[in-house]
């Protein structure tokens, strides 16, 4: 069982409320259920239904925020971001692989 104190480090928690988030990443709350439409961010849901947001997830949307301002359209903003993960990710597994 995760004890609360472990639950500060854990990026992937979903600390945050709809109206939290969007305020931390300082952007609409239909921006934030925009990029769940679109698979960027696919936060969990309260027992009551309600988006929780992880620090993790706060960064994707910033992220998605920093392009869209800077004139990107949100949909190719988010596949940017998708595809910047997965080579991230595959470097990584590619890194570990290499380094045993």
């Amino acid at each position: 069982m995760t004890q609360p104190d472990d639950l500060f480090g854990d990026e992937d928690y979903p600390a945050y409320t709809m109206g939290r988030a969007a305020d931390i990443v300082g952007t609409s709350q239909d921006f934030l259920r925009r990029l769940d439409e679109l698979k960027l961010i696919t936060p969990q849901r309260s027992a009551g239904g309600h988006r929780r947001y992880s620090r993790y997830q706060l960064r994707l949307a910033a992220r998605a925020r920093e392009m869209v301002d800077q004139g990107t359209a949100v949909e190719a903003a988010c596949r940017i971001i998708i595809l910047e993960d997965q080579l991230e990710e595959a470097l990584r597994i590619n890194a570990e692989r290499h380094s045993t």
